[in-house]
């Protein structure tokens, strides 16, 4: 009875992993309409907290530059009743929203330490904020709930939100961020079980690139849309009017808020398109395999590094990835050394520069060149998978 007990309980361990394994985090962001006396009330806190996460910063400096003492999170939000003693406006602020200012310090902390360990380039000391540069406070347990097509926040009060979509699974976490055109939005994160797709042996190979933003093994081609360069004119417009304007003027004011308009319209467009791209290859493909390519150093190439950072490849290939683990889809990034110069029939090696757009082998392939390297991306991608595979059985 004893060992049958014991089994029970491992089966049920066993079972609960599972469970925990399938359950997704997933995040909702919607539109806010703040009245203009909550508004007023969200930008002075907003302004509380940036000094809080200031102050918080100068503590840790001056106690390691006076005792070469390293002050900790939970350090500091013990001090944080004494320091609603001191600041009684502070008390007007949910207690959840003080602690994750001074979490999102502790985390800045720690990824500076990690850079410093890891020696990856300039580590980057954690720096002081802006007022008009922290814009956002986070709710992390408590202190919100939705009701009625409207979002009750603990000292803030009902807001009105455009709900568009049904909030699923379990809310976490709501964060408040306000853009730079000062709109207000709220981002819901949740935990919900995946929902996988039907199942699919198709895979495809992607190549992206600048002539076209994509070219699938398929042959097909999606077309680069170039969002930046076609508001680049006005938004040089908008800039040159903004540099004009005296500073601390409201005309200055006005003109920067056209200029992050701008800016913001771009963004959007980009982020639009990278989700419905990214929809449609995980909904029709169940492998699909992209270059690991590393943006940072590419975009040192000052030729073409308007148009790299315009097509925004990085932001696509995230999209793909956490649709594709949603969906229960798989992606792999492969080496893209030589995926444009080798031959994807015979696997000789090519030379051409950027100029040439034909693939031409001694074996008598002639191909588009992008068609040959998302080609070479998906036989790497298959092959990946093969020698994965191969290691699980020997385990």
């Amino acid at each position: 009875m004893r060992l049958l007990s014991s089994d029970h309980k491992l089966c049920e361990l066993a079972q609960q992993f599972m469970a925990d394994e399938n359950i997704t985090q997933r995040s909702y962001k919607f539109r806010i309409y703040p009245s203009r006396a909550q508004t007023t009330r969200m930008n002075g806190m907003l302004a509380l907290l940036c000094e809080l996460y200031n102050a918080g910063l100068q503590e840790r400096r001056d106690a390691y530059r006076v005792e070469r003492k390293s002050i900790r999170y939970i350090d500091q939000q013990n001090q944080l009743p004494e320091i609603k003693e001191i600041r009684p406006e502070l008390k007007e602020i949910h207690s959840q929203i003080l602690q994750d200012v001074l979490r999102r310090l502790d985390t800045a902390f720690q990824s500076f330490f990690r850079r410093v360990k890891e020696r990856a380039g300039c580590a980057g000391f954690p720096r002081f904020r802006s007022r008009h540069r922290y814009n956002s406070f986070t709710y992390t347990q408590s202190g919100f709930t939705i009701r009625s097509g409207k979002l009750q926040l603990s000292k803030i009060g009902q807001v009105k939100i455009k709900l568009h979509r049904p909030v699923e699974g379990k809310i976490k976490t709501l964060t408040i961020t306000r853009s730079t055109t000062g709109k207000w939005y709220a981002s819901l994160s949740v935990e919900m079980e995946a929902q996988p797709l039907p199942a699919t042996d198709t895979a495809i190979g992607i190549d992206v690139g600048l002539t076209h933003f994509a070219t699938l093994s398929t042959g097909e081609k999606i077309n680069n849309p170039r969002f930046f360069r076609l508001e680049e004119k006005r938004l040089s417009n908008a800039g040159r009017k903004l540099s004009a304007t005296p500073k601390g003027s409201i005309l200055r004011r006005k003109h920067r808020k056209i200029v992050a308009s701008i800016h913001e319209r771009i963004t959007n467009k980009r982020r639009n398109f990278a989700h419905h791209e990214s929809r449609k290859l995980v909904n029709k493909f169940g492998l699909i395999a992209l270059e690991n390519l590393n943006i940072e150093g590419m975009v040192k190439n000052h030729t073409l590094a308007k148009s790299i950072s315009d097509a925004a490849w990085n932001q696509f290939v995230q999209y793909v990835t956490y649709k594709a683990a949603w969906a229960g889809r798989r992606v792999v990034l492969v080496d893209p050394r030589n995926t444009s110069q080798q031959c994807s029939a015979c696997g000789a090696i090519v030379p051409k520069d950027l100029s040439e757009r034909i693939h031409h082998c001694s074996c008598g392939l002639t191909l588009d060149r992008d068609h040959n390297a998302a080609l070479n991306i998906l036989a790497l991608g298959l092959q990946c998978v093969g020698l994965r595979a191969i290691e699980a059985a020997l385990l």
